[in-house]
């Protein structure tokens, strides 16, 4: 699995505008979570499409970024999380044990 690394507030923006022309996905990952550990476990095995490009957000290091994707795309704050970015905007979004990767991919 080859998952970008966002760190940045600034990355939410660039992620935003990404969207515009290609499905952005953001997993956040809480390192200090089981449930959360299954779920990332699930996708690291996922073979990523070349439509869309893949984060990760350790929400513990970066929490900061954690808030902002919730406010931005209009989110609740979950641990674990997917969200799928098209056009500017959140238009899926699961949690906890609710995330398997077909239906991630099938969002795509």
């Amino acid at each position: 699995m080859n998952w970008i690394d966002l760190s940045s507030l600034e990355q939410l923006e660039e992620i935003a505008k990404k969207s515009n022309e290609k499905t952005q996905i953001i997993f956040k990952h809480s390192t200090r979570c089981s449930i959360s550990s299954v779920v990332y476990n699930r996708l690291k095995g996922l073979n990523l499409p070349e439509n869309a490009d893949f984060y990760y957000l350790d929400l513990i290091r970066h929490r900061d970024v954690s808030n902002t994707i919730a406010e931005r795309f209009r989110v609740q704050h979950e641990s674990p999380q997917i969200l799928v970015i098209r056009n500017e905007r959140c238009v899926y979004n699961e949690s906890h044990t609710g995330i398997y990767p077909e239906l991630v991919l099938d969002q795509i």
